[in-house]
């Protein structure tokens, strides 16, 4: 038996909108569906004592080990896909309907010569009409008793229609009026179908014309004085309205379409897709996926239309006349015409505007948000989560316990120049962005991630042994200490610094080579108690050191999500503290070293003469041309870069951006100040 506050959503984390629930088992299937005016309170009922729930509601809570939603616009959608989800799902504790094969839907038999009106479950038959699915079978017969007043369609068996053709006498239904009788020849065989169509019509939505009749004939009654029978036709509106309103069109009359929608961080990217088909919402699906690549929203829709239609048992009815999407991918033709193509039909892929078309996409981009907000939750804030994510690692790299503190260093250079290393910490699976370190690698320049792993491995771990063997007060070489944390006993508040703390394991971005450096760092330094992997991005792929084959984890593997995280939380420290540094020396240009000269006038300097290079060929006189240079900062100036080796730098004289001279390219002096 579970308990429920294992896997109670965060505090807030529910939506206040109307939408639909699951609650799912141990192994993922769908155990119990349900709809809610507002989902927060309804949620959150399943969650209070179990002395307090009713049993058979006990059950099902201590049975389930996760629960998830759906948000939709309106009570009347939250129905509709209750209805749907429970067709699919087939739920055990759903009671009324777990002995069920499938949900009731009314059907009219189109492909039959005398189009029959019936309750049907199961798979779709081709040349058959579908209307619903409703949630009791008796439903469907109220309605169509109601409708039967209009339509009076043939709603009895193959076995009752032939014995009456042989007899020659209708059955009770015949006689009553709610049949035309085609068995007995009251109405053509034409004219019937044209009656079974118009029924279909009418439930597909177009229902003005005919309820305007029946209110036609209300008032006709009532002006002959037949009350009773303008109280029955006023009764069976009401109820054709209640009864349409089960299944409320969300869109235009008869419209085909898919609706995708974004929700996106810098990590990752939750798809959500609503099919409406016939006006309705038909079904749902999503998926969150990893940003592996620096993508914008457009390809990320090309890319989800891809998974949605790529299929190669796509049927070419899957593909509805309309693909509405929040971008359009570019360019947005080749997509077009793809879909186009696999449909055998034009296809209209398009971002809507304005009207129900817009509305109900705002719906589907509410649903990506909370999947992603919840996919985050999960994953990252859930403690059972990272609790297995952990269990999974240890389980891996045969450790002997859980790596409750995971340390994970990357190195980021710009070929060869600037080249940095970040450490991120994580403790308990989450984040701990206050101990996280960067360091500048200053032995060498190059392109060579091996030897940049060595060493700051081994400068991490040199500063951990100094501070773990010295009490009260210790010193680190300012080589080994990382660029944004002075050297020192204490921070500035005065309390003892964390860096000592050793991880249970090491992580490092590589395959290998990157491990095998660690190892050996870790080596020299006598340290044999920390645990090392490296995760090679290629493949995902888990190393460890002496080891000639890689760990290979699930892709579904909660574990190694957990490494993916740290992983790329490395590689974006790194690449924002390089990033930093570029920028920085783009933007002083070499001047920064020229004593007495400040960003103003080296501004001044580098606008005025295009580059640092021309900056070097010009003359003490040339210099002190330049507004705010005096003739000794400009001899200073001279003397400086005289003794220095020469810097690739310029200015693109259009738009005074500061951009470097080895670019390969030359600065185009035109408006639009772009490279040649």
């Amino acid at each position: 038996m579970a308990d429920p506050s294992t896997y109670r959503p965060a505090a807030g984390a529910i939506p206040l909108s109307p939408g639909v629930y699951r609650f799912r088992d141990e192994h993922g299937r769908v155990i119990y569906v349900g709809k809610a005016k507002s989902l927060r309170p309804r949620l959150s009922s399943y969650f209070q004592d179990l002395a307090n729930l009713h049993p058979r509601t006990a059950t099902m809570v201590t049975t389930a080990a996760s629960v998830e939603w759906t948000v939709v616009g309106t009570e009347v959608e939250a129905l509709q896909l209750e209805y749907a989800w429970i067709k699919e799902f087939d739920p055990r504790f759903n009671v009324k309907y777990r002995d069920d094969k499938s949900y009731p839907e009314l059907a009219v038999t189109l492909n039959e010569q005398y189009p029959r009106v019936q309750v049907m479950r199961g798979a779709h038959k081709k040349g058959v009409r579908y209307f619903g699915p409703y949630g009791h079978a008796w439903a469907i017969r109220e309605t169509v008793d109601l409708l039967l007043r209009v339509f009076p369609v043939r709603t009895c068996s193959t076995g009752v229609f032939k014995r009456a053709q042989q007899v020659g006498r209708p059955c009770l239904l015949g006689y009553i009026g709610k049949c035309a009788a085609p068995c007995v020849g009251k109405i053509d065989e034409a004219d019937h179908r044209a009656l079974a169509e118009e029924f279909c019509d009418f439930m597909a939505g177009r229902t003005g014309n005919y309820l305007r009749r029946l209110e036609e004939q209300m008032r006709e009654a009532a002006a002959d004085l037949e009350y009773e029978k303008a109280g029955r036709l006023r009764d069976d509106i009401e109820a054709l309205k209640r009864a349409m309103e089960k299944n409320a069109v969300v869109l235009a009359d008869g419209t085909d379409a898919d609706l995708l929608a974004l929700a996106e961080d810098e990590l990752e990217a939750a798809v959500q897709i609503f099919h409406v088909r016939g006006g309705r919402v038909r079904g749902q699906r999503g998926w969150v996926t990893d940003k592996v690549e620096d993508v914008d929203t457009a390809a990320l829709v090309e890319h989800a239309l891809q998974q949605l239609y790529g299929g190669d048992e796509l049927r070419r009815e899957a593909v509805p006349r309309e693909v509405l999407v929040p971008a359009l991918p570019e360019p947005a033709g080749p997509v077009q015409e793809w879909l186009t193509g696999l449909r055998g039909s034009q296809v209209d892929l398009r971002v809507p505007q304005r009207g129900d078309k817009k509305d109900l996409m705002a719906t589907v981009e509410r649903n990506a948000q909370q999947a992603l907000a919840l996919h985050k939750t999960k994953r990252a804030s859930d403690l059972t989560t990272r609790s297995r994510a952990l269990q999974e690692i240890a389980d891996a790299l045969e450790l002997d316990s859980v790596p409750l503190r995971i340390e994970c260093f990357d190195i980021s250079h710009l070929q060869g120049e600037d080249v940095v290393a970040s450490m991120v910490v994580f403790e308990d699976g989450l984040a701990r962005k206050s101990e996280y370190r960067r360091f500048q690698i200053k032995g060498f320049e190059g392109q060579d991630d091996v030897r940049s792993m060595h060493e700051v491995v081994g400068r991490r771990f040199r500063r951990y042994l100094r501070e773990r063997e010295q009490t009260g007060e210790w010193a680190v070489p300012e080589e080994d200490a990382p660029d944004d944390e002075p050297t020192g006993p204490t921070t500035e508040d005065g309390r003892p610094r964390r860096f000592a703390y050793p991880p249970q394991l090491l992580v490092v971005d590589g395959g290998q080579p990157q491990v095998a450096a660690a190892q050996r760092a870790l080596t020299e330094l006598g340290i044999d108690d920390v645990a090392l992997c490296g995760l090679a991005k290629r493949l995902e792929e888990v190393w460890l050191p002496g080891e000639d084959d890689p760990v290979v984890l699930p892709r579904s593997s909660e574990g190694l999500y957990l490494l993916q995280r740290i992983r790329d939380e490395a590689h974006r420290f790194a690449i924002a503290y390089q990033r930093g540094k570029r920028a920085k020396r783009l933007t002083t240009g070499g001047l920064d070293s020229v004593p007495g000269l400040g960003e103003t006038r080296r501004t001044a300097l580098l606008k005025h003469f295009g580059s640092v290079k021309k900056l070097r060929a010009a003359t003490v006189e040339e210099i002190c041309a330049v507004p705010g240079i005096g003739r000794r900062t400009a001899e200073t100036v001279v003397a400086t870069l005289s003794s220095r080796p020469p810097a690739a730098f310029a200015v693109n004289t259009a738009t005074g951006e500061i951009i470097e001279d080895d670019a390969q390219q030359n600065v185009a002096s035109t408006e639009s100040g772009e490279p040649k």
